[in-house]
């Protein structure tokens, strides 16, 4: 069987940040109960950022560095959401064109809640394993902005949503998917695969949200339990503390992911609470530094914490790295792939962490100034020129060239590049 996994990945996480400490002071929450969310930052998205912006910023780095023979083997862009802004046409399509690909090329969207991502990356996979295009690339490009409106109506959609504001955040991963798994090679066929309908969290109308946030954890905790005891039962010997040097989970927020690994260690491992606080620290806690800093994106969350666990964790010798993903509503898989010192070696080479150090922080006041605009720029919207007087300072934080949305006509997104 051919070798198959991640070629390149790359991750996007905006040009503006919001201290979620300062946030939650702000609000009057909780500050004890707030500490259990394990956050630090959260990327805002600016009215001159969307899906596409994101997106586009975190492939491009990945294309750019293939020959024209290499970037025309790409033959597969699959867009990865739940923040479309379109009932029909494809998002990848505009990655496809603002990246200059190959018109031989299939070009589509996947929706499935935070699974999409995961979903995006198997499906690319397994087009690279059918070996219908020998020699193939896939561009898979998760990318979700946060909203924060909540639907009213129903008992269960009152829930008390205060704290999923500072845990909500924006940004992209690109991964490229080939027979060159140099970042990360998926171990195939070790996955399991588990889900029900549940109404945990939803988008009933295109800017909002609603759910049952007691719901939501204790589905991610069922879920995590028991697509890990399917990835076992398949995958010969497999042993939840030893088999992997790391574990990169979907990361909703810090304290869900540490109450979903003691929840296994404890079932699975029969570990005591010393044991499971030093191995959280040690196989956990490298996948959770970036999304502390991002924030939950969605369907780009689980890829954004492998990232992470390649980018900060130790590969001076392979490690096997498993993986969880769970979207909303619900469907979730764990499975693994090995990691090797060269994969780290060039996920480093593109500087994740140097692009969230320069993001710009903004203040309470450009944060409740953007949330009263917030409305500018919104499903349908069919005409507008973006106002780029709005935090200027953030369009030229990274110090390098940087796709914004430029205006909307007759529905159709335009974009420029800003050094």
């Amino acid at each position: 069987m051919i070798s198959v996994g991640i070629e390149a990945m790359n991750v996007f996480a905006g040009t503006a940040f919001l201290d979620v400490t300062k946030l939650a002071e702000h609000r009057k929450l909780d500050m004890e109960r707030f500490g259990n969310l394990l956050m630090k930052e959260k990327t805002v998205a600016l009215p001159y950022e969307d899906p596409i912006t994101y997106g586009v910023n975190a492939a491009k780095p990945l294309v750019d560095a293939l020959s024209p023979e290499e970037k025309d083997r790409i033959e597969m862009v699959i867009s990865c959401t739940e923040s479309a802004f379109d009932f029909g046409k494809s998002m990848s399509t505009y990655f496809h064109d603002l990246l200059g690909l190959n018109r031989n090329c299939r070009l589509f969207e996947l929706k499935n809640a935070c699974f999409s991502g995961v979903a995006g990356f198997q499906m690319a996979v397994n087009f690279i394993l059918s070996q219908t295009s020998p020699g193939a690339k896939a561009l898979v490009i998760a990318t979700d902005v946060s909203r924060f409106m909540v639907e009213k109506g129903g008992d269960a959609l009152t829930e008390d949503w205060s704290f999923a504001e500072p845990s909500g955040g924006a940004g992209s991963v690109a991964m490229l998917i080939s027979e060159k798994p140099y970042v990360f090679q998926v171990d195939v066929g070790a996955s399991g695969y588990y889900g029900y309908e549940v109404m945990d969290t939803c988008r009933p109308t295109a800017d909002g949200d609603a759910g049952d946030s007691d719901l939501s954890l204790l589905s991610y905790l069922d879920c995590c339990e028991n697509a890990y005891l399917e990835y076992q039962k398949r995958v010969a010997g497999a042993d939840y503390s030893s088999t992997f040097g790391f574990l990169a989970f979907h990361t909703p927020f810090g304290g869900m992911v540490k109450g979903a690994h003691r929840n296994i260690m404890r079932k699975v491992a029969k570990a005591n609470p010393k044991v499971i606080e030093e191995d959280f620290q040690r196989r956990v806690m490298p996948g959770m530094l970036y999304c502390q800093r991002v924030a939950n994106i969605m369907g780009a969350t689980a890829m954004l914490s492998l990232a992470s666990t390649i980018d900060n964790g130790n590969f001076d010798t392979p490690q096997r790295v498993g993986c969880f993903s769970y979207g909303s509503g619900c469907c979730s898989e764990f499975f693994s792939g090995v990691v090797r010192k060269e994969g780290q070696d060039r996920l480093r080479a593109l500087k994740i962490k140097e692009q969230l150090d320069n993001r710009y922080e903004m203040t309470i006041d450009e944060y409740e100034q953007l949330l009263r605009n917030s409305t500018a720029v919104k499903f349908g919207t069919r005409n507008l020129v973006l106002n780029t007087d709005f935090i200027p300072q953030a369009r030229k934080a990274q110090g390098k060239e940087v796709l914004f949305l430029k205006e909307i006509k007759e529905f159709h997104r335009k974009y420029e590049w800003v050094a």
